[in-house]
């Protein structure tokens, strides 16, 4: 163990203490305790489902504090729920997810095994997949439903309200719960981790263990990261995410995006200290920095902070611009928001809308409002730009 955790009750101290919830109270003491009597590491568990390929920050937040358990010696155990995607976990929705197929789900869980490996180390992680013990046989399905009631389900915030609504809920949806409670029965963990909205799902695993005559896990529940709109839960659905694998500029860029009033919360989650002392502009430019350097390395850093002061800061094109051919049309002109859907992936009326908001360029100067149509001679060879970082030097194709 580290310095800051010299006894039980020193490492439960500070492994919660930017938790919002330790649960029930002395759990974690208690475990710590049992498991140094016994001479073995803590099986810290995490269960993802992978219902989309990419992790952002916010996910970050609680692979970070597995990385603080694998740091006082601890094992973690990352469960991928590729069985779990199936039925779709209906925390926090107002409607039944949709099912993904098989082989996406496989894919999204690769990629978040690799993305993941960015922040915990590799020396002390199990990686499971729950389809190992939940393609159960139906004497085994019916022993597990035996001990939850309905009741219990139904006490869930958000089936509650469907319910008051008169909205429908899935026997599927109502199994769920039972479903990750067993993933902490197969691999006998001692510890679960998961966002507050996971609070019900995670009590309901210490009730299932209990049933099948285990230990009862601790719990801790991390806040939900809010997005680069200050506002809601960090999201790649609601476009405010941080990508842990965007490149460095993006991310130095999408950091320094964050409102002042979040960067308590960001310094806290994501670097574990609270945020230097001074303007928020200098504060966030050290935060950006530091994810930076955590993802990619110092060298990434320095290079994205650059980037940002030059582009951004300065108005000028990065070092290296792709280039992007263009094909103009007989008359032998070419359509602005055609060519910035094919180099950027934006909309053509998202292209028109930039263009007439000023935030479209050529070599440094503004596009004018309306000028949609322009002479491919002047656009060959030309640095487009699109919005505040996207850039692509031109090139005419026959």
């Amino acid at each position: 163990m580290t310095d800051v955790a010299n006894s039980p009750a020193e490492a439960a101290a500070w492994l919660s203490r930017n938790a919002v919830d330790s649960l029930p109270a002395g759990a974690l003491t208690e475990t710590l305790t049992r498991a140094a009597a016994a001479g073995r590491p803590l099986r810290v568990k995490l269960g993802i489902d992978p219902t989309a390929p990419d992790i952002h920050l916010g996910h970050a937040v609680v692979l970070g504090k597995l990385r603080e358990f694998q740091d006082l010696g601890h094992e973690v155990v990352l469960i991928i729920g590729d069985y779990t995607a199936r039925v779709g976990d209906p925390s926090g929705r107002s409607k039944t997810r949709p099912v993904l197929a098989p082989e996406e789900i496989e894919a999204n869980a690769r990629t978040f095994q690799d993305q993941a490996g960015l922040i915990l180390s590799p020396e002390r992680i199990e990686v499971r997949h729950n389809s190992e013990w939940l393609d159960m046989p139906l004497v085994d399905l019916l022993a597990l439903v035996r001990t939850t009631t309905v009741g219990q389900i139904l006490e869930r915030d958000d089936f509650a309200k469907r319910m008051a609504r008169s909205e429908p809920v899935s026997v599927l949806e109502l199994l769920y719960p039972l479903l990750q409670g067993y993933d902490s029965v197969a691999v006998r963990a001692d510890v679960e981790l998961g966002g507050t909205d996971q609070t019900f799902n995670l009590l309901l695993g210490r009730d299932i263990q209990r049933a099948y005559g285990q230990p009862e896990q601790a719990i801790l529940t991390m806040p939900l990261l809010v997005g680069t709109d200050g506002v809601n839960k960090m999201s790649k659905s609601l476009g405010n995410h941080i990508g842990v694998t965007e490149p460095p500029e993006e991310i130095y860029g999408k950091t320094m995006s964050v409102p002042d009033e979040a960067l308590p919360m960001y310094f806290e989650l994501l670097l574990g200290i609270e945020p230097p002392s001074g303007e928020p502009y200098q504060a966030k430019r050290a935060l950006a920095a530091e994810l930076v350097r955590r993802l990619h390395g110092d060298g990434a850093a320095a290079a994205a902070a650059a980037h940002f002061d030059r582009v951004v800061v300065g108005g000028g094109p990065p070092e290296a611009v792709p280039e992007y051919p263009f094909v103009a049309g007989e008359d032998g002109r070419a359509h602005l928001p055609v060519v910035i859907e094919g180099a950027f992936g934006r909309s053509r009326s998202e292209a028109r809308r930039l263009i007439d908001q000023g935030a479209v360029s050529l070599d440094g100067e503004t596009v004018d409002a309306g000028a949609y149509d322009l002479d491919g001679e002047v656009l060959d060879g030309a640095v487009l730009r699109a919005g505040r970082r996207r850039y692509v030097r031109l090139r005419q194709a026959s």
